[in-house]
């Protein structure tokens, strides 16, 4: 099996993505290859590495369209990062004003997640695994226009409209 070593994505605003995983996330700037003359940035997390690639410099386009209601539960394509202290986390991104999309939630497994955008509109997911193990946790369906969750103990529906996580 092979492991995931790096991710690349292309921004808009560099200086503002530099602060997001530099800054608000403490990723360390890594160096870039001498040869890499284009703008661009490396930051490394542990053993993974985002290398952020200038949109003014690549013709691919910078971020995620919108991904709606579904990014509130992770139903969209997303980046999952694991933290080990998720209430921090969410603390340390709302001092930076860095909108909660959703969560923290409990997925069912052990593990509590939640979702915020960066500078780009890429989703990115935080999580932890959660001390005791699994937990209750929110059935999450399909979303098309509207999210419907349902709790798995009650049955009780409740209807997730854009802007509640």
């Amino acid at each position: 099996m092979m492991k995931l070593q790096h991710c690349s994505l292309v921004v808009r605003d560099l200086a503002k993505s530099r602060r997001f995983y530099g800054t608000v996330l403490g990723m360390e700037e890594v160096a870039r290859p001498p040869n890499f003359t284009f703008d661009g940035a490396w930051f490394r997390g542990d053993e993974s590495e985002f290398h952020l690639i200038a949109a003014s410099d690549t013709t691919a386009p910078p971020g995620f369209e919108d991904p709606g209601p579904a990014g509130h539960t992770g139903l969209a394509t997303h980046i999952a990062l694991e933290v080990t202290d998720l209430s921090g986390t969410k603390a340390q991104l709302e001092q930076y004003g860095i909108e909660i999309l959703g969560g923290p939630m409990p997925r069912g497994d052990g593990v509590v997640q939640m979702y915020v955008h960066d500078p780009d509109g890429y989703l990115i997911e935080f999580f932890e695994w959660a001390a005791g193990g699994k937990q209750e946790a929110t059935e999450r369906g399909a979303v098309r226009g509207e999210a419907v969750a349902r709790t798995r103990s009650s049955g009780r529906q409740a209807t997730l409209t854009r802007g509640e996580g």
